[in-house]
């Protein structure tokens, strides 16, 4: 017997976006129905940034131990229990999941249907024996890991995301194929884990940031002992559990016990039978305009499945503006100029707006570079974390770009995110008074590294000091 339902909003997928939506949307007076197929809290809760960054402080206390020595502690070799490790994983989980459970949800007034859902018609949805008819409809259903079609790789057993984090035995040698922040990211939690690991990657590792401060991070993998390969293209996988060999397309092998395939992600849009609600598609995900709505006016596509930055947080951002959209009735835009981003590999990369490659190619002889080295920051010293630095591209007085390579940059770019998200200038951020001594004074050097040849080196700016230095009483 079909179970209709009619709904204000119709949220399709329950991580990060949609229930950010839901859960806006439901606190406000809508009515909200949401439909989870898979598990609560989606692809962040379950298998990326939460279980990612729980075995990264994994990898990273185990490496404190046998790296303590210059701040007068002996080396120890750590004894690894990869098991009890992926049970810390488990239960930083287990502690999130509360806050995206469904009672929780239920508790805030939002229908939610455990099942997958399908489009009908342009307005209807079915999931399992209901069928839903709502003002709008907001896709949130997320993506998968792309597992390209490598011949032998389906005879092989591999893992991406999605399983790692069950793996309870420690591999001995992973293989990593995939260059990017999933891959080095989880390159170095097991090498710091006592695993042996080796990175192939088809073109440039961490290529989507700027060489320059992406240097700084692959030199700090590779000073551990990761041997990360670059343009080199995977041919041909082949192999059994515990002995895998990957053949690259110049001849060379690569041996190891375990396969980690991290080249990317796919939209998941399968399932939805979009067709049915004259929703387009592209090779990214689904077609959406700057308001986040499809070729269906009545549908609004967020997160990873809109096809753009693939980050929590932009999922997060796409919520409000839908919020403000399908609620209020209010114009809103999804912007990228201002959308900060990390990988949090030791020392972190982050980058917020423009690269200098970007903005040179935008701004011409406007664009001026400024650095600052974490070196000349007195905690960074303290701490031993000198490697890095920050670089800040200025247009005319006005930050339009910052990439950053050291301790704690995916801290340090969320003052960046707040310059550029609303329009201020360097000498904003020079005004800034910084506790002594933090990392973060290195925001306001790289203020001072813009204003000091302007004030230090300005023959106007000496001729006017001395002027006033006469007729001061």
């Amino acid at each position: 017997m079909t179970n209709k339902i009619k709904t204000d909003l119709l949220v399709i997928g329950a991580g990060s976006g949609g229930l950010s939506v839901a859960a806006g949307a439901a606190q406000m007076g809508a009515d909200v129905t949401l439909l989870e197929g898979g598990k609560m809290g989606g692809d962040c809760l379950n298998y990326g940034c939460v279980p990612s960054k729980a075995l990264i402080a994994s990898g990273k206390a185990a490496h404190a131990q046998a790296n303590a020595s210059p701040y007068g502690v002996a080396d120890v070799v750590p004894q690894v229990d990869y098991a009890k490790a992926k049970d810390h994983v488990r239960d930083v989980i287990a502690q999130i999941e509360p806050h995206d459970s469904q009672d929780r949800f239920e508790g805030l007034g939002v229908r939610v249907i455990r099942d997958y859902g399908q489009f009908i018609s342009d307005t209807e949805v079915q999931a399992g024996d209901h069928v839903i008819r709502a003002r709008r409809i907001i896709i949130a259903t997320g993506s998968s890991p792309l597992v390209p079609p490598i011949p032998g790789l389906k005879t092989v057993p591999y893992d991406t995301n999605e399983t790692l984090f069950d793996l309870r035995d420690k591999p001995d040698h992973l293989l990593v194929i995939g260059g990017g922040p999933v891959g080095m990211e989880m390159a170095q939690a097991h090498r710091r884990l006592d695993c042996k690991v080796t990175v192939i990657e088809g073109m440039k590792a961490l290529g989507k940031d700027d060489p320059e401060t992406a240097k700084v991070v692959l030199d700090a993998l590779r000073g551990e002992g990761i041997d990360i390969v670059e343009n080199a293209s995977a041919s041909e996988i082949r192999g059994s559990h515990g002995a895998i060999e990957v053949e690259t397309k110049d001849g060379r092998v690569f041996k190891g016990s375990h396969l980690l395939m991290a080249v990317g992600r796919k939209p998941n849009i399968d399932r939805l039978n979009l067709k049915a609600a004259g929703i387009e598609t592209t090779r990214s995900g689904i077609k959406v305009d700057a308001a986040l709505k499809t070729t269906n006016r009545r549908v609004y596509a967020i997160g990873d499945v809109a096809g753009g930055l693939q980050f929590t947080h932009v999922a997060g951002y796409h919520a409000g503006i839908i919020i403000r959209s399908a609620l209020f009735g209010l114009p809103a835009k999804a912007s990228t100029a201002h959308i900060p981003w990390a990988t949090y590999t030791a020392p972190e990369l982050a980058q917020v707006g423009l690269t200098e490659a970007q903005a040179r190619d935008a701004h011409g002889d406007t664009l001026e570079v400024v650095r600052f080295p974490f070196a000349q920051n007195d905690r960074a010293i303290a701490e031993r974390h000198t490697a890095g630095l920050i670089k800040v591209m200025v247009v005319r007085g006005r930050p339009v770009g910052v990439s950053i390579a050291g301790a704690q940059a995916g801290e340090l770019i969320n003052l960046w995110a707040l310059v550029l998200a609303n329009g201020l200038k360097m000498k904003h951020v020079a005004n800034m008074v910084a506790p002594y001594p933090t990392i973060g004074e290195i925001n306001k050097r790289a203020a001072g590294a813009y204003f000091s040849p302007r004030l230090f080196d300005n023959p106007k700016v000496k001729t006017i000091v001395g002027l006033v230095q006469r007729w001061l009483p």
